[in-house]
């Protein structure tokens, strides 16, 4: 009998010490870019799931990129947002320079901005749908940064005025003619002022 007891204490021991074991084991961290070996002179090819996970990474860097936007647009729910204050302001084909007809517009955007000093601004530049999204994302950015520039130029603070590109994601015409296509490219304004004021 005591023989068996300690055949069963023995096994009891060693499952135990074994399943300690196993939970203690983890898998191997990569190391940090840092402190990583230098690759040996006979550097082995990728593996074809090492090159999906390569080819992945600028997307999902593109995707962080998109949503600390989506987070920065939606910052301002705490301000009630106004349309229609102002007039848009329009663009030519491809360009995103500030046109002569538009700056009357913006020195009444500026001017009011200066007497409405608790007031903010949002600036959405819009493209027509001729060209990729990507572009027109980049364009429509590039439109309402010439129109942002110009209002700082004209004395408004630069934390008071944000940008967001739409592209061609919400056209103001729908038809595709010159004269509605020429309505698209724009920058729009939205009048940002704190809710409860």
């Amino acid at each position: 009998m005591k023989k068996f007891f300690a055949i069963a204490l023995f096994i009891a021991v060693f499952t135990v010490v074994g399943c300690q074991e196993k939970r203690v084991v983890k898998p191997e961290q990569p190391l940090p870019p840092q402190q990583q070996e230098q690759p040996s002179a006979a550097k082995k090819e990728p593996s074809q799931m090492e090159r999906g996970t390569e080819r992945m990474r600028p997307q999902e860097q593109i995707t962080e990129q998109a949503l600390a936007k989506a987070e920065v647009s939606e910052e301002p729910s705490r301000f009630k947002e106004e349309r229609g204050l102002f007039e848009d302001v329009y663009f030519d084909y491809d360009k995103y320079d500030v046109r002569d007809d538009a700056k009357p517009i913006l020195q009444k955007v500026a001017s009011w901005l200066l007497k409405n000093t608790k007031a903010k601004l949002s600036v959405e530049g819009h493209c027509d749908e001729r060209g990729t999204n990507e572009y027109n994302l980049a364009l429509g950015d590039r439109r309402a940064k010439a129109v942002r520039d110009y209002l700082i130029a004209l004395g408004v603070g630069s934390g008071r005025i944000e940008m967001v590109s739409y592209g061609e994601e919400k056209p103001a015409c729908a038809e595709q003619t010159e004269s509605c296509w020429a309505k698209n490219r724009r920058s729009h304004f939205v009048v940002l002022r704190e809710a409860g004021k």
